[in-house]
C-alpha cells in the first residue's frame, strides 16, 4: 500500500473512502461539502475502535468511515496506531482502492504533530501488511493507497512512521519465511543486501572464522545441521560525532527442532520464528539507512539451525565458549542461550560497546508469565530498564521488568563444567534462569536481555500486529530507544 501526506487545504481530495476520527462523547465533524444521511451518524458514540460506514450523499468521497478514538483524555499513540490500522483493514474489506484520513485537530493537540504522524503512519501501513510470498496465486490487495490529511506539523512524523513501519514489515517478512527458504546463509545475504543500500557496513563470519575465534557454544549448536552457521556484524555510524557505542545482539535460529532433546511435533513448524531476535536487529538496520540516530550502532546476529543430526550435540556434552567458559549442555533445546553467549563474547571483546541489548525467543516460561502482549526485560541498570520500558510504551511493543538475582546465577553453576545450560527442573523461574546464564558473558558492560518468545509471534489480532504470524517485535522499540535515550 502506498502512503501519502497532504496538507489540508480548503477542500477534500476525491477519494473512495473518507475516514474521520471521532472522540467519545463528541459528534462527528463532517468537512465542508460532505453530506451524509442523518441516520448515518445517529447513535455513533465514538467509543474506542467503534466503526461505522455510510454512503456519502454529496462530496468528494463515495463513502465515509467513522472510527472511534475513545475519551480524549485517554488518547495515546497506541490508540492512534490502532485507528490507523483499522482504517487500512476496513478499506481493504470495503474494496476501496483509495482512502483519505482526515486527522482531527484534537489528535495533533494532544500528541503533537510528529508523534501523531508516526503512530498513524505505522498503523496504516502495518494494518495493510500481508504475507503471500509463497502462494502460487497471491491475492491482489484491493486497497492501494492512503492519504493522510492534516496540518503541516504531521508531515515529518508521517515520513518517519513510514520508515519505521517498512522496517517492521521487513522483519516480519524474514520471520514468516519457512526454514528451507531462509537459512543462515540467506540471512547473511539479506544483511549484505542492506549494505548495498548505503550507510551500513556488514561483516559475515563463517564456520572457519568461528573456529578461529573459539566459538565452541555456537558451533556446538550448529554441528547437527547440514546448513553452515553464520555470524553477522552490521555497523551504522552517525553523520556527526557519536554520543556513544551501542550493540544490539539477536538470536538467529532459522529453525529449532530442539536437537537431540527434540520438541513435540505439534506446532514445530512455528520454530521458523526462533530467528525473531535477529530479524528485529536486521529490521533496525533497514531503518537506519534512512534515519539518523546519534549513536554508533552495531548489530550482531548469531545464525544457525538446531537439528538432531549424527554430529549433533548430545545431552551431557561439554563445549567451551569464546571466552574460555565451559558449559555442560543438559538440554539441547536450551540452545538459544548458547549461541547468544558466544555472540555476547564477540560483542564485548571485539566491539567493546557502552551498552548491549539482546533480543531472543528464549523461553516458553516468559509466555506463561506475560502472555503475548509483553516481553520480559532483564536490565543491569535502572536507567537502561526505564529507557527501554518507556520506548516500549511509546511504540506499543511493551516490556515488563523481571528479576535477575544472584540466586538465579548460582543455579546455573555446573557440576562437570563451569556452567550448565538449564537450571534444576523444580526450580522454576525459567526466564530468569536463561538471563542468569547469559549474564557472565555480558561481563561488566551495561546490558539488557529481552525475552521476546511471547511477543514475536502468536499474538492476538491487535489490528496493526496482524494476528498469529510474525509481529516484527523489537524493531520499532529499539529504534525509539536509540532515538530518545
Amino acid at each position: 500500500m502506498k502512503l501519502n501526506f497532504q496538507k489540508l487545504g480548503t477542500r477534500i481530495p476525491n477519494t473512495d473512502l473518507l475516514v474521520l476520527f471521532v472522540f467519545e462523547g463528541e459528534k462527528p465533524k463532517l468537512p465542508a461539502g460532505v453530506e451524509l444521511a442523518k441516520v448515518a451518524t445517529t447513535g455513533f458514540k465514538g467509543e474506542l475502535r467503534e466503526t461505522r460506514v455510510a454512503d456519502a450523499l454529496k462530496g468528494p468521497a463515495d463513502r465515509v468511515l467513522l472510527v472511534g478514538l475513545g475519551k480524549a483524555k485517554d488518547l495515546d499513540p497506541e490508540r492512534v496506531r490502532r485507528a490507523g490500522a483499522i482504517t487500512s483493514l476496513r478499506a481493504e474489506a470495503l474494496g476501496a482502492p483509495t482512502c483519505a484520513v482526515l486527522v482531527a485537530d484534537g489528535v495533533v493537540e494532544a500528541l503533537g504533530g510528529e508523534r501523531a504522524g508516526v503512530a498513524l503512519a505505522e498503523g496504516a501501513v502495518l494494518g495493510a501488511y500481508r504475507y503471500e510470498e509463497n502462494k502460487s496465486k497471491p491475492k491482489q490487495a484491493k486497497h492501494e493507497s492512503t492519504t493522510i490529511l492534516g496540518p503541516a506539523s504531521l508531515e515529518a512524523g508521517v515520513a518517519k512512521g513510514l520508515v519505521l513501519a517498512e522496517a517492521n514489515a521487513f522483519a516480519r517478512d524474514l520471520q514468516n519465511k519457512p526454514a528451507n527458504l531462509l537459512t543462515p546463509s540467506d540471512m547473511a545475504d539479506l544483511a549484505e543486501a542492506l549494505e548495498k543500500a548505503g550507510r551500513i557496513s556488514v561483516k559475515v563470519f563463517d564456520k572457519r572464522d568461528m573456529e578461529k575465534m573459539g566459538m565452541g557454544l555456537l558451533l556446538g549448536v550448529a554441528q547437527g545441521s547440514r546448513q553452515p552457521p553464520r555470524l553477522l556484524h552490521l555497523t551504522y555510524k552517525p553523520k556527526g560525532k557519536a554520543k556513544g557505542r551501542v550493540a544490539l545482539v539477536g538470536k538467529g535460529l532459522t529453525f529449532d527442532s530442539g536437537g537431540i532433546s527434540i520438541k513435540p511435533s505439534a506446532k514445530m513448524d512455528e520454530m521458523r520464528y526462533d530467528m525473531s531476535g535477529a530479524a528485529a536487529v536486521l529490521g533496525v538496520f533497514h531503518a537506519l539507512r534512512k534515519l539518523d540516530v546519534p549513536y554508533e550502532v552495531h548489530g550482531v546476529c548469531a545464525c544457525t539451525e538446531n537439528m538432531p543430526g549424527g554430529q549433533a550435540t548430545k545431552p551431557g556434552d561439554i563445549h567451551t565458549a569464546m571466552n574460555g567458559t565451559t558449559v555442560e549442555v543438559l538440554n539441547t533445546d536450551a540452545e538459544g542461550r548458547l549461541v547468544l553467549a558466544d555472540a555476547l563474547c564477540y560483542t564485548t571483546s571485539k566491539i567493546k560497546p557502552d551498552t548491549i541489548v539482546d533480543l531472543a525467543t528464549l523461553t516458553g516460561a516468559v509466555v506463561v508469565a506475560l502472555g503475548h502482549e509483553m516481553a520480559g526485560c532483564f536490565a543491569t541498570t535502572s536507567k537502561l530498564k526505564d529507557e527501554l520500558l518507556a520506548a516500549g510504551d511509546e511504540t506499543g511493543e511493551r516490556l515488563w521488568p523481571l528479576p535477575l538475582l544472584d540466586y538465579h546465577k548460582d543455579q546455573m553453576k555446573g557440576a562437570y563444567a563451569d556452567l550448565k545450560n538449564i537450571s534444576g527442573g523444580d526450580m522454576g523461574a525459567g526466564s530468569s534462569a536463561g538471563a542468569a546464564f547469559l549474564a557472565p558473558f555480558a561481563g561488566e558492560t551495561e546490558w539488557a536481555h529481552l525475552d521476546i518468545a511471547g511477543t514475536a509471534w502468536g499474538g492476538s489480532a491487535r489490528e496493526w500486529v496482524g494476528g498469529p504470524l510474525g509481529s516484527g517485535y523489537g524493531t520499532r522499540l529499539l529504534l525509539k530507544w536509540l532515538e530518545s535515550r
